[in-house]
């Protein structure tokens, strides 16, 4: 959603999601880190490391349904600025380039037969982040749609973001957090309606414990776990339909697996890292 997030935290995170409803199947894999340097270190260590102002991140990610697929990747470059003097408080600029590759399946309901498109986009954003607090402005597919059939309409279009969100302290001996956050988004026709395009979320850290829920979907009922280990995450995600029983709509469902990687053999990178 933001390219300059690449590189905003001290450690290199992999996250693997995978998410599906009835027939509908999404996978992603990502990563991202700063990049770091050798520095003369201290008497008793010739060399240490140290991060540079460059933050990049990739991901691979495939959608499936009974009518397309879309698979695409994407390779992501930022830039972080420090804005105080303890450089707790950096600002962020980042870009995108991406590949995507469209399959419309054959249709004879519509009468389309099979075509394959493949087309590059772009993304652009800036990050103002520090411990307590982040905000991002963000515009994806600044190419636009690729529709150059008219038959074989490719819903591809350039998407404007907001998220922004701080973290409140509860109480540090139980190393209890509350994170609410929103996402504001909208398109070129700059349409808005407050249950399409607000997103609100709601994260409580509990130590090693995430609860959360997330509003994408205001006719359904959103939920998340999240569990860390010592450089690992697992979670899942829910959103059970509010207004029909399950056996007449699927709930989304996802499971998510996130790995951090990190030079620090300290205890911190077991109790600090989300």
């Amino acid at each position: 959603m933001n390219p300059a997030y690449a590189g905003s935290k001290d450690f290199f995170s992999a996250d693997i999601i995978a998410g599906f409803q009835g027939e509908t199947y999404s996978q992603l894999i990502s990563g991202n880190s700063r990049i770091s340097k050798k520095v003369p270190g201290y008497v008793l260590s010739s060399k240490s490391s140290e991060f540079t102002n460059i933050g990049v991140g990739g991901s691979v990610f495939n959608t499936m349904d009974d009518f397309t697929q879309t698979s695409g990747i994407i390779g992501s470059l930022s830039y972080h600025i420090p804005v105080n003097k303890k450089s707790l408080t950096f600002l962020s600029v980042g870009a995108a380039a991406k590949g995507i590759y469209y399959h419309i399946k054959t249709n004879e309901d519509l009468a389309l037969s099979s075509k394959k498109l493949i087309f590059p986009n772009a993304d652009f954003g800036i990050y103002l982040y520090n411990p307590s607090f982040f905000a991002g402005l963000s515009a994806i597919n600044l190419l636009g749609r690729n529709d150059t059939l008219t038959k074989y309409f490719v819903p591809i279009s350039r998407q404007y973001n907001l998220q922004a969100g701080v973290k409140i302290l509860i109480s540090r001996s139980l190393r209890l957090v509350v994170e609410p956050s929103v996402m504001v988004n909208t398109d070129d026709s700059l349409s808005f309606d407050i249950k399409e395009n607000i997103e609100p979320m709601l994260k409580v850290y509990a130590g090693n414990f995430c609860i959360g829920t997330y509003f994408n979907d205001y006719s359904k009922i959103s939920f998340f776990f999240q569990y860390r280990f010592p450089r690992l995450y697992v979670g899942t995600f829910f959103a059970l339909p509010k207004d029909s029983p399950y056996f007449k709509e699927t709930p989304t469902t996802e499971i998510a697996v996130g790995i951090n990687f990190t030079r620090d053999k300290s205890g911190f990178t077991k109790n600090g890292h989300w």
